[in-house]
């Protein structure tokens, strides 16, 4: 690798180990007039979250995509400490309410109190398919609520899912009695070794190569695929919010104590490709049903403008649909894959009651620039205009590139933002990924930004 000012480095290499440095420079970074953005914390390991407790002290969520140690680190005289580890990968944020914090990782949510100790207050979650379970948020009514990602893409167990060799009976469930069409989805059956051809004919919310018949039901089920749950702070009386999202990655009360969420939406991938689906942000009204497998944003996905770029177009899977999904607050581009929101509440910092928005870019493994456009969503700050309901660019790298494309030191994977006692906005960038996988790491390349209010007018 050649090494220059706008150049990444490899520090060291050998056969078991490759360390990157990350160049920074502020400056690749274009925000809006009247802010100033700087490096916080870097040479953090693939970080998810961040939070701050009553005095002031920071607690990171070291997802643990690049070391495969998820763990939480508190900052200590300017030195972090692991206070709690051996979570299972990875770490998808943390929260923090009356002393003690909360972790969500893979199917489990855990708490840890101050005095060091640890529970496990919500376990089982079906999160060992493609998505896992969110932070938790708590409502005014001293609720913790939380998302839950689907198993799949859009319904259909298929040869885009790499873990299907491990876990070969996995699959979503519904959340609510509903009754399939009955499709099947033909594949090259990757469970057996045949020499001849061995097709696997698997059908929606089925286990791969188990067909459905026309007509089939499925019943209701709590913890179901895309949805959103809730609990008391113990985790008792579990009970489900609403369901039909895809991947409901973060959620958020307002200053009203209204619920919204954002949503990312389906793949051109797998069984059933879904092109042009946008990624989504809703106010959450309890007890509908939000149009997973078979609408997007409120529109049907058998509608042509769905239809894969050569592929086939899709079709409906539900016979009966549970109710007229709801139309999202605001609607994102495709592969902007929105992981972390915050409500301004600081008339200092901008405009009252705006919400900001982490992007984290496609997530369609790949090579770095094949594949998917970088351009246009992902890797930048956005703003929602609450009262317009308009979406606008926040802070994003001049050029429009991550700075792994463009071998600048801006913006890469960001995943949470949130604003601290300072009354300054932090921005969690997760670092670089691994040859195009958007679920590895390299270690040290995570970065925390502050944004601040600078003297200029807006």
């Amino acid at each position: 690798m050649v090494q220059g000012r706008n150049e990444n480095r490899i520090h060291s290499c050998n056969d078991d180990e490759i360390i990157l440095e990350r160049f920074l420079d502020p400056s690749d970074i274009y925000i809006v007039r009247g802010y100033g953005i700087e490096v916080f914390l870097s040479n953090l390991n693939a970080p998810s979250s961040m939070i701050f407790d009553e005095d002031g002290n920071i607690f990171i969520a070291d997802s643990g995509l690049a070391t495969g140690n998820p763990r939480i680190l508190k900052m200590v005289d300017g030195q972090f400490e692991t206070i709690a580890e051996d979570f299972v990968i990875p770490i998808s944020g943390i929260n923090y309410f009356n002393g003690v914090l909360y972790v969500s990782h893979r199917g489990f949510v855990t708490r840890i109190f101050k005095d060091g100790t640890r529970q496990n207050i919500i376990m089982g979650l079906p999160s060992n398919g493609d998505h896992v379970n969110s932070p938790v948020a708590f409502s005014p009514d001293n609720k913790l609520y939380f998302g839950q990602g689907t198993v799949t893409n859009s319904g259909v167990v298929g040869n885009d899912n790499k873990w299907v060799t491990i876990s070969p009976l996995l699959c979503d469930y519904t959340g609510d009695y509903v009754m399939l069409h009955g499709q099947n989805f033909r594949t090259d059956n990757i469970l057996t070794e045949a020499v001849t051809d061995d097709p696997a004919y698997t059908g929606a919310f089925s286990p791969y190569g188990i067909p459905n018949i026309e007509f089939e039901i499925r019943k209701k089920y709590i913890k179901s695929s895309g949805s959103i749950l809730r609990a008391d702070l113990d985790g008792s009386n579990l009970e489900q919010v609403a369901w039909g999202f895809r991947d409901p990655a973060f959620l958020k009360f307002d200053i009203s104590g209204r619920l919204y969420a954002v949503n990312n939406g389906y793949n051109p991938v797998g069984s059933r490709p879904i092109e042009n689906a946008g990624d989504d942000f809703y106010y959450i009204t309890p007890d509908l049903w939000y149009g997973w497998p078979d609408f997007s944003g409120g529109e049907a996905v058998d509608s042509p403008r769905f239809t894969p770029s050569g592929g086939v177009q899709p079709t409906l899977i539900f016979k009966n649909q549970p109710n007229v999904p709801p139309r999202p607050y605001v609607r994102f581009p495709p592969n902007s894959t929105l992981k972390g929101f915050e409500f301004n509440y600081n008339e200092q910092f901008g405009p009252y009651g705006d919400v900001y928005v982490t992007e984290f870019g496609s997530t369609i493994d790949g090579g770095m620039g094949t594949g998917f456009s970088y351009t246009g969503a992902g890797h930048r700050v956005s703003k929602i205009d609450m009262r317009s309901r308009t979406i606008s660019t926040f802070a994003i790298n001049k050029n429009g590139f991550p700075s792994s494309i463009s071998r600048g030191g801006g913006f890469e994977r960001l995943t949470h933002l949130l604003f601290g006692p300072d009354g300054a906005m932090y921005i969690v960038d997760m670092g670089y990924n691994i040859d195009g996988d958007p679920s590895a790491f390299f270690p040290n390349t995570g970065v925390i930004w502050r944004v601040y209010r600078t003297s200029e007018s807006i």
